[in-house]
């Protein structure tokens, strides 16, 4: 009978601290029957804890009916709260659903969602207070005066002209010149006293920025919404009422979605709901939060990694003290602690950065949605250039679309050029600035505008091809480019294919066939050898390391310290620069060419934004693409500004090799210390797919990862396509416990993407 019982109960593992590393351990809890239908995974619960008789509240993040100790040994759940669901269940909620979608383990998860705070001492600022009145302090000042005390007359007659009689100790001991001694002197005689007080560490992002009551920062912000923005808001409002479906507002860029932001932002702040504004760089944080914080003053706050622990644990006091309404920040800002958030909007959606590269593998996008529906808030996503996913989607009736067409006030797009770079190598033109390009560049020093040069280095040192025809080796069986490899290999990602390194085109048979080498540095010392009196800013991952590097360096840029800017892709999200004129793309190759299907689709989302920095403001913008490839279709659609004509050559191509968002992909990553071991297991999780895929499943590879070998660490990835979403996190929870259960596998890592 006593086996009978314990075959019905059911245990609950609960984490009790969440805010410490203490969670990495769960203690188990037996369920009463009568708590049987309230205990679920996330609940918060109250439980006896420790040898004594202290309830703690604590967290449900497993149920089972495996006893892990003798089963008279589990105390039982004492109750279930039974008030409004706290924060801290709905957030574990999201963990586990990110541990099912994307695969971790749960603590991975946990401390993605609850990232560990560790309690930081509260910043005290130091205040001289005069405690006489102003009559006798006039007359006590005299006296000094008379007996030359000069210091001490200094001291009384600053704390006489400031309102409250109160100065900054930091500023007596420094600017005033007072001494520690005359200090204790007057504290000592009752006259004034040495006062402590909590302040918050302000982040570089809110310093210098007007609160919103000022009346200069008040009158910054103040816009007129044009027809096309107001029925943007309001057909948005008017879904958020109705289906509530996730919505998606494409405005080209300079057409003022962030207007349409702060509208919809308004009404959510009025419920008395709050806001995340996901953003995909940290680089973009100081302007945006410039923006904001006229707009909506003090309610603005910024959560970032590149912020100090003492910064972010202080603006994480002011979320818990409901001092903030509106966070802005990259994608952990997605996990911001709010108690009644109402709505998530996710800035230039398109952007890989939304993707986290460590386990669990989680698309913010993605997990923004499931977050807004635990907590029945909305989501809003914003671009001018829409990923494919989103577009197939909204086409799909999943997503509603809202469009805005025509730029803010009076500016309009660029004039957009095309330099084909093989006609440059012709003309015996070997620099990376074309002719056309330094006559521009000219032009803007002589009129005193500025000038945006991006670098499209993303996977610059990858694909190999002729600098006489254009032609790049591409895989036969992929349609991607081969990627070189130091062993002078020339390999596939997807399928493992791979020749030898070739020392001709075999398109047109010309010598000059290789990868680019072109840095952002060598771009600056061009640009210094025709240009020498031109003031250039430098703006990459070399020159932003240190904490508050991107803010000093758009503030500079901003405030017309420089004349051009160089850069790799963080300067073209979202940056408005009223002053610049010209942008210039140099080598658009490089991103179109790599070995990634979304290859053509990032190409022109990068092109498409880089060109939407030009003519911001009242003056006329242009812009010079400079490729090799003039004639392919993601850069003819990135010219004229035209989605419609990308998407549909690009969705067909997916539609064909199926690829997302026509069909689901899992990537299974492997990496381990022994290369011929990692090949081996790698070999054994393709015949265990194999033996439980479907009929539509397709599996592909294993090959090795674009960088095969990291710190002695060899990479491998294995592909799994398959239509079905649930049939796909079926065969990837088959491959976890595959690994688990399997000795084999020890000594040896593996994360999941989902659609990458």
């Amino acid at each position: 009978m006593a086996e009978e019982k314990n075959a019905r109960e059911r245990y609950a593992d609960v984490i009790v601290d969440i805010t410490q590393a203490s969670m990495d351990r769960s203690y188990q809890y037996r369920i009463p029957p009568a708590l049987a239908d309230q205990v679920r995974e996330g609940s918060a619960v109250r439980i006896p804890f420790g040898g004594g008789k202290r309830e703690v509240e604590g967290y449900v993040v497993h149920i089972g009916t495996v006893p892990k100790i003798a089963p008279e040994r589990i105390k039982p759940i004492l109750e279930v709260p039974d008030d409004k669901v706290s924060i801290e269940s709905k957030l574990i909620r999201l963990a586990l659903w990110m541990k099912t979608t994307y695969g971790s383990s749960l603590n991975n998860a946990l401390k993605t969602v609850l990232p560990v705070r560790e309690k930081e001492k509260r910043a005290v600022q130091e205040h001289v207070v005069l405690l006489w009145t102003e009559e006798k302090t006039r007359l006590l000042a005299d006296q000094y005066n008379r007996r030359h005390y000069s210091a001490k007359v200094r001291l009384l007659s600053a704390l006489l002209e400031q309102p409250e009689h109160v100065l900054d100790r930091g500023y007596v001991t420094g600017t005033l010149k007072i001494t520690a001694e005359s200090l204790r002197s007057l504290e000592r005689e009752g006259i004034i006293a040495l006062r402590d007080s909590d302040t918050w560490r302000i982040p570089e992002e809110l310093r210098d920025i007007g609160d919103g009551n000022d009346g200069d920062g008040a009158q910054a912000e103040t816009y007129t919404l044009t027809p096309e923005q107001e029925s943007a808001r309001d057909g948005i409002l008017a879904e958020w009422e109705g289906q509530d479906r996730p919505c998606l507002l494409q405005g080209i860029t300079g057409s003022g979605k962030t207007l349409v932001y702060m509208e919809l932002i308004e009404h959510v702040l009025r419920q008395g709901k709050q806001v995340i504004l996901l953003i995909p760089e940290i680089a973009l944080s100081w302007q945006n939060v410039q923006r904001f914080r006229r707009r909506f003053g003090a309610a603005v706050t910024v959560l970032h990694s590149k912020m100090s622990r003492g910064e972010r644990s202080d603006q994480f006091e002011r979320l818990k003290r409901g001092e903030a309404q509106i966070v802005i920040g990259p994608r952990s800002a997605l996990f911001t602690p709010f108690p009644d958030l109402g709505l998530i909007i996710i800035d230039e959606e398109q952007e890989t950065s939304y993707r986290s590269e460590t386990a669990p593998r989680y698309d913010a996008r993605e997990t923004a949605l499931e977050r807004a529906r635990l907590e029945h808030a909305h989501v809003l996503f914003g671009s001018a250039t829409p990923s494919v996913d989103a577009v197939y989607r909204c086409r799909n009736g999943k997503y509603a679309l809202f469009l805005l067409q025509a730029r803010y006030g009076n500016a309009q797009l660029p004039e957009v050029s095309v330099v084909d770079m093989r006609e440059e190598l012709k003309k015996g033109n070997r620099s990376i600035l074309s002719i056309a390009l330094r006559k521009a560049i000219g032009q803007r020093l002589e009129r005193k505008e500025q000038t945006i040069l991006f670098l499209n280095r993303r996977g610059y040192s990858g694909f190999i091809s002729c600098r006489s025809c254009g032609a790049v080796i591409k895989c036969p069986h992929c349609d991607v480019s081969l990627t070189f490899h130091a062993n002078g290999k020339l390999v596939c990602h997807y399928c493992g294919y791979e020749i030898s390194q070739v020392s001709r085109c075999p398109s047109c048979g010309s010598p000059y066939i290789g990868g680019f080498r072109a840095g952002t540095e060598k771009v600056e010392t061009e640009l210094h050898r025709y240009f020498p009196d031109a003031r250039v800013i430098r703006m990459d991952a070399d020159t932003t390391r240190k904490k508050d590097g991107y803010a000093k360096i758009l503030r500079a840029f901003s405030s017309g310290e420089a004349d051009i800017l160089v850069g790799t892709q963080m300067i073209v999200k979202g940056h408005d620069f009223p002053r610049v004129t010209l942008v210039g793309v140099l080598a658009a190759d490089l991103s179109l060419f790599v070995s990634d299907y979304r290859a053509a689709e990032r190409t022109y989302q990068l092109l498409v934004q880089a060109v939407g920095r030009a003519g911001r403001g009242d003056l006329a913008g242009e812009a010079f693409i400079q490729t090799y490839h003039p004639e392919h279709y993601s850069i003819q659609a990135a010219i004229r500004q035209d989605y419609d004509a990308f998407y549909e050559e690009e969705i067909t191509a997916r539609e064909m090799m199926h690829y997302p968002p026509a069909c689901n992909l899992l990537a299974i990553h492997g990496s381990a210390a022994d290369e011929e071991r990692l090949g081996i297991a790698m070999a054994h999780l393709k015949k265990y797919l194999i033996r439980n895929q479907s009929r539509e499943t397709v599996i592909i590879g294993p090959a090795p990862e674009n960088i095969r070998k990291i710190q002695d660490i060899y990479r491998q990835v294995l592909y799994v396509k398959d239509p079905d979403e649930k049939r796909i996190i079926r065969l990837r929870r088959l491959v976890e416990r595959f690994i688990e259960i399997n000795s084999g596998f020890n000594r040896m890592m593996f994360q999941y993407d989902l659609n990458a």
